[in-house]
């Protein structure tokens, strides 16, 4: 193939004809080392009103990713079409090599491959350009990775122990193949104290498996626990990720630990207790157990702190593993960190950023008596014929101290108003200050709610710790299939673990004023799903909870900088008590009195809608206002715009690239009006034009004498388009396709139209070439 020829090939044909089968003669497995096409990130999602979008222009997305065994890259390849130089592609393969944390990236226009080589040998070139006649070996690659990541020939083997294949080709995205990777690299390397920090919703639970399971099938781990905090944690895991486990796996119940088993799941409360006779996990010996996981190792209250102690120090020979979301950062100093830094950080910010985790916007709603205060008459009563206070209660007191009846009433109804200006059925928690309140939100949901409450009794429910009804109903709450539970109160239960997908309204009517509490709930409802129309998630916010995202701390590296000596308690204890903020209100003892009131007269005074921007920080803008930011990002000036509009062929070509920074003009018609064409709505968004209807831009051109230089049946098609133009908009006439719809099938078929009314296919594009500049005429003049 002469060089011209290869300079019309396209991208796809370079990749096929020259890219893949020098990587394939290098020796490189096709089916199960070499994959293609893989999207790293899909690229975060823009949420502006209700509606929302991914920014495709920030996809990651490598053209080829080289690797040792399934889940364990080692190299990126970015391809280019031949009339770019072999090198051009480079900076894109060093940003993925980046990503997937490997030495290796290449570039390749099909002439040859350039190599940036980031673990080189002594007095050996960092970027180097050879043929393609003379790519890697796979053995070269790997041991070039093996240095890069320090790992050692006695290792190897633990390292590349395959992955659990379910059959269905997943593979894990790339910070939980490297969150996996590093730490079956450490435990190789003999370390045995081990954090990981993962944001909830990125899969820490799926990521946990394929360690565990690794290190089974290795037979590193012979015997393995699994501990978590509260039944449904335990049981989801059952249910899901560890199912391929089968039966050596079980739950440890009725107080036995059976030795016939080798993967055990355990709540912590089931395996200990304040008595000596409780503490069942004294009845297996301190080497039963290899490997210890130990899920939300953050939350050691004061109540749990001697249980987690216990069971690790007893089982102090085991690897033991930490998984968190949020790390506790506390003042405690002293020699050794349990389990020293991180191995591997995931936070929130960088999911939201990579479009794995949904963005979120936030609703702040400020009431009267909780911002300007209330202080009762001298010598009033409540409802139950208690003096109160004669102070000034404020939102600290809201529904703690004070319950204003009118005040659950109002908060109820402005959820309602949300969530039928949306949908009446989308799984929404509502956080409460205690389980008392959870109650009162329930029946004021209820009457809010009205003919959806009397249509099915449990619309909503209370899932406390106490209500036995409301924890039976906590899976179907969970389950995407499942449409009743829609709305659930709650003060504790539902802050951690509970796997809630499709949560798309979290209510917060508690004061929170703990970083990882805010953490946590926040969690509730970052993950993605797209099959149920998932894409973001509102938090409405009642108690000016959400000043905690303006914390540096709220998704700041997290660092663990508790250090216990030898005598203390391995797991970081919770920041001292505010004494705002009870976190186990779960467990009402009835100590703190409370003032029920019921005539007192509550208003919203102010409510603003943000959003979570680019740089993660909340700004208040629209999807308009982010719409003008993008276009005026892709055309400078409105010349620039008309300029580049008439001169495309392909009207389309000039959507599809604003749609990469996620504007949808449809959804932009929503808001100002659907009977605009992408044309002037781009005009009047971005450039304050008076815009047009498409109907009056084809009634413009219909009034011109255009069409006479053409025969009778040339113009009933080309007013026909116009029609179409008015009703559909630019793409639907620049479709060949339209011709086999009424009323040109009355004229004939496509190919006659366009052959024999128009004179062949290059007249025909030109007639709609000169349509379309009529169209948009006046906007040059």
């Amino acid at each position: 193939m002469d060089s011209k020829e290869k300079k019309e090939l396209s991208e796809a044909d370079i990749k096929a004809k020259f890219i893949t089968p020098a990587i394939v003669k290098a020796g490189w497995d096709e089916m199960t080392q070499i994959r293609r096409e893989v999207t790293l990130t899909p690229g975060p999602v823009i949420v502006r009103g209700n509606l929302s979008s991914r920014n495709k222009k920030k996809k990651k997305f490598a053209d080829y990713v080289l690797q040792k065994e399934k889940g364990i890259p080692v190299a990126v390849i970015e391809a280019k079409e031949n009339n770019y130089s072999i090198s051009h592609g480079m900076q894109q393969a060093l940003g993925y090599a980046e990503i997937l944390e490997v030495p290796s990236a290449f570039s390749s226009n099909g002439d040859g491959f350039a190599s940036h080589n980031k673990a080189p040998r002594i007095n050996e070139e960092i970027e180097t350009e050879f043929d393609l006649s003379a790519f890697p070996s796979p053995s070269e690659l790997w041991e070039r990775y093996k240095k890069f990541r320090g790992i050692n020939d006695s290792q190897e083997a633990l390292v590349i122990e395959p992955y659990h294949d379910d059959g269905t080709g997943k593979e894990p995205r790339y910070y939980q193949a490297e969150a996996i990777n590093r730490v079956i690299e450490r435990i190789a390397d003999g370390e045995k104290r081990l954090l990981l920090v993962m944001a909830t919703g990125t899969g820490k639970t799926y990521t946990t498996f394929q360690i565990i399971y690794r290190l089974w099938k290795a037979k590193k781990a012979k015997r393995i626990l699994f501990l978590v905090d509260r039944n449904i944690l335990a049981d989801q895991t059952l249910m899901n990720d560890f199912k391929p486990f089968g039966s050596v796996m079980t739950k440890i119940k009725n107080r036995k630990i059976d030795p016939s088993y080798e993967v055990y799941l355990g709540l912590y409360q089931a395996l200990t207790g304040p008595d000596e006779e409780d503490k069942i996990f004294k009845t297996v010996s301190k080497e039963f157990f290899d490997l210890i996981v130990i899920d939300e190792c953050h939350r050691g209250s004061a109540n749990a702190d001697s249980a987690w102690r216990e069971i690790l120090e007893y089982f102090d020979k085991a690897i033991q593993l930490g998984l968190t979301a949020t790390p506790k950062e506390t003042e405690y100093a002293s020699n050794i960190t349990y389990f020293r830094e991180p191995v591997y950080t995931y936070t929130l910010k960088q999911g939201i950023q990579d479009g794995f985790l949904a963005p979120y916007k936030v609703v702040r709603i400020d009431i009267d008596k909780d911002i300007q205060g209330w202080t009762p008459p001298k010598g009033m009563k409540d409802d139950l014929g208690n003096e109160l206070e004669h102070r000034e209660y404020n939102q600290a007191d809201m529904d703690r101290i004070l319950v204003l009846n009118k005040r659950t009433k109002l908060v109820a109804e402005r959820v309602m108003k949300l969530l039928r200006a949306t949908d009446p059925y989308q799984k929404t928690i509502i956080f409460c200050e205690d389980i008392d309140h959870a109650e009162r939100m329930r029946k004021a949901i209820v009457n809010a709610a009205g003919q959806l409450a009397i249509e099915n009794s449990k619309y909503v429910m209370r899932i406390t710790g106490d209500s036995i009804e409301g924890k039976a109903e906590l899976d179907n709450f969970i389950d995407p299939e499942s449409k009743y539970p829609v709305i659930a109160t709650t003060s504790e239960l539902l802050t951690t673990g509970v796997d809630a997908k499709t949560c798309k309204l979290i209510v917060l009517d508690k004061t929170i004023n703990s970083m990882t509490t805010f953490k946590q709930i926040v969690g509730r409802g970052t993950r993605i799903e797209e099959e149920h129309n998932k894409y973001y998630f509102t938090i409405m916010d009642f108690k000016k909870a959400t000043e905690l995202f303006k914390d540096p701390d709220f998704d700041g590296e997290p660092v663990v900088i508790y250090e216990p000596t030898d005598d203390d308690d391995p797991v970081p204890p919770d920041p001292p008590s505010t004494g705002d903020e009870d976190d186990n209100n779960d467990n009402d003892d009835g100590k703190v009195r409370k003032f029920y009131v019921k005539g007192v007269s509550v208003s919203i005074v102010s409510e603003r809608v943000e959003y979570i921007g680019d740089d993660g920080q909340m700004v208040t803008e629209s999807y308009r206002d982010y719409s003008r930011k993008n276009i005026l990002n892709e055309f400078t000036s409105l010349d620039e715009f008309l300029t580049k509009w008439q001169a495309s062929k392909k009207k389309a070509a000039i959507i599809e690239a604003l749609a990469e920074y996620g504007i949808e003009l449809p959804k932009l018609a929503q808001e100002v009006g659907k009977d605009y064409g992408d044309f002037d709505l781009i005009c009047h968004i971005a450039f304050d034009q008076p815009p047009l209807t498409r109907a009056e831009r084809a009634n413009n051109v219909k009034k011109r004498n255009y069409f006479t230089k053409y025969g009778d049946q040339a113009r009933a098609v080309l007013e026909a388009l116009l029609d179409k133009y008015a009703d559909e908009g630019i793409t639907t006439i620049e479709n060949n396709k339209v011709l086999k719809l009424k009323p040109f099938d009355s004229i004939g078929t496509p190919v006659e139209i366009i052959n024999d009314v128009f004179g062949g296919k290059a007249k025909y594009e030109q007639a709609i070439q000169e349509l379309e500049y009529e169209l948009f005429k006046q906007a040059n003049s």
